[in-house]
């Protein structure tokens, strides 16, 4: 069992936007992060870099297509920490418009890792998210993070600073948990060119998860059979499936409302923009830590704070379906 009892956990975080919210988490969250990553040696040296910076990141390997490396971690955190407070899934892949692979395969495999291994990971690991309430013996504040640098970051995503120490208001002795998923302005965009039958399903307020799992696998099945346009589909498998996790938030935020209601727990979604990583390439105009601030922003919302939830955020501002 670790010394430390509260943990965030970042999925996909051994590069870019993955890598540069472990960053920032390990310097603002009070307790360990946690970081993870499907290659075990790419992800261990990304801990090291950050331990050359000075920080204390924990590593875990997930492959999030596979259900045993996710069950793994779901016990690794039951056994070390007995919970979790911070979950970032950010874990994704993106095929380039110009790969010459089939459609309807590039459907298959983004869906299998965007859509269903994001849901996998949040099945298994919501059920891990403490409930918020106050702490009787210890303060939530990292000590280490005093004077200017930790008062200028604090600042810069939006928390109010309070007393001699720069504590963000409402952090002392309350916990809260917080789940961010990282979507995509392309399942916007991607939104408005579908049928306005099908962008009528996925806006609907009442659509459960079974009936967005059944949007997803049609839309799969359409484009292995060729008619995903017939059918009202636009011609982007990467954006169709991010309107299905920025739904699937939704569908999520509205379960704990309903079952966890006074547990306090926020869930959200979000893009980080346009930037410049392996995924997005080198002309866009955001840097890694510039796409980090929303998702960070989103993990590190004061416990007081009663929303956004079942949002879609850009640029720590609420963005309509």
């Amino acid at each position: 069992m670790s010394s430390c009892s509260r943990v965030a956990l970042v999925t996909g975080a051994n590069k870019g936007v993955g890598f540069a919210i472990a960053r920032d988490l390990c310097r603002l969250f009070s307790g360990d992060v946690v970081l993870t990553a499907r290659d075990e040696a790419r992800g261990r040296a990304a801990v090291q870099q950050l331990q050359a910076e000075g920080l204390s990141p924990r590593f875990h390997q997930l492959d999030i297509t596979d259900l045993q490396s996710i069950r793994a971690l779901r016990d690794f955190l039951r056994r070390e920490y007995g919970g979790l407070d911070v979950l970032v899934n950010n874990a994704g892949i993106y095929m380039d418009l110009q790969d010459s692979t089939p459609f309807h395969i590039k459907a298959e495999v983004t869906m299998k890792t965007n859509f269903d291994g994001t849901r996998d990971v949040c099945t298994e690991l919501l059920p891990l998210m403490r409930p918020g309430g106050p702490t009787a013996s210890k303060t939530l504040v990292r000590q280490d993070l005093k004077g200017w640098l930790f008062q200028c970051r604090c600042l810069l995503y939006g928390f109010r600073l309070e007393g001699n120490n720069g504590a963000p208001a409402g952090w002392r002795g309350v916990v809260a948990s917080r789940v961010v998923n990282v979507s995509s302005l392309e399942g916007h965009r991607a939104l408005k060119s579908c049928s306005p039958e099908l962008q009528h399903k996925f806006r609907s307020e009442t659509i459960t998860e079974e009936e967005l799992v059944g949007l997803m696998k049609k839309f799969v099945g359409d484009a292995k059979k060729g008619v995903h346009q017939k059918e009202g589909w636009p011609d982007t498998a990467y954006g169709v499936i991010k309107i299905g996790v920025t739904v699937l938030s939704r569908i999520q935020a509205r379960h704990l409302s309903e079952q966890r209601g006074g547990d306090k727990i926020l869930l959200n979604a979000c893009t980080p923009g346009w930037v410049r990583t392996d995924m997005a390439g080198p002309n866009a105009p955001k840097s890694p830590e510039e796409g980090a601030e929303t998702p960070v922003y989103l993990a590190l919302l004061p416990p007081d704070a009663e929303g956004p939830h079942g949002q879609f955020i850009k640029d720590k501002k609420v963005e309509q379906l």
